[in-house]
């Protein structure tokens, strides 16, 4: 199965050259790392920055240029800085093409849900749900089974919803799928993984 490094890989691939990208806390924040060569995109950050650059190399960080994961990132030489109401008025304005977000679940007919678990602490939704609605195409990047083996590609969510019906491509350590009228269909399995594997991995219906 593919690891966090080789999912954010497949997950560059999923880049198209001039399109505006925002990339979500966890593994997708590693996709800025694995842009094709050729491909000119440029990423946008929530907390009010448009071109982000590659995570720094060890000694050379900023502690003033942070993702909206809080991690330490790089500026480009066309890096540009707003605030909070000028970055989500992008995104609700539809001018990023494209989301790559990590998730708890997703259910078969692209429900998300990547904000909460009832009972823990959280410091709320975030950008997750402004992303959904605004952005031109949804991809998730999320392991496809929880620490117990339990699938978290499901016939519905049971977590607190980010939106409903928003998710168009799921990249996971097992594969890709697509979700399509009917359910689930297979676009790729990852190294090692047979297709049988995938399906039983999956809750959600898988259409041929």
């Amino acid at each position: 199965m593919w690891d966090r490094n080789q999912m954010a890989e497949r997950a560059g691939r999923e880049l198209q050259d001039g399109w505006y990208v925002n990339l979500g806390i966890g593994i997708p924040t590693l996709v800025a790392n694995y842009i094709p060569e050729g491909v000119n995109v440029t990423l946008q950050s929530e907390n009010g920055m448009l071109g982000m650059g590659p995570f720094p190399f060890e000694g050379e960080e900023d502690p003033d240029l942070i993702n909206a994961g809080k991690q330490t990132i790089t500026e480009l030489p066309q890096t540009a800085y707003f605030d909070s109401a000028q970055s989500f008025a992008m995104i609700r304005g539809g001018k990023i093409a494209m989301a790559i977000l990590g998730a708890m679940e997703v259910s078969e007919n692209g429900d998300l849900a990547n904000w909460m678990i009832p009972g823990k602490l959280v410091k709320g939704m975030g950008g997750a749900m402004d992303l959904v609605a605004g952005v031109g195409r949804v991809v998730v990047v999320m392991d496809h089974t929880s620490k117990y083996g339990e699938s978290k590609v499901l016939k519905a969510c049971t977590l607190p919803l980010t939106g409903k019906a928003v998710v168009d491509r799921i990249i996971s350590n097992l594969g890709v799928l697509d979700v399509v009228p009917g359910g689930l269909r297979i676009v790729e399995v990852a190294d090692g993984v047979t297709e049988a594997e995938l399906r039983a991995a999956t809750e959600g219906i898988i259409v041929d």
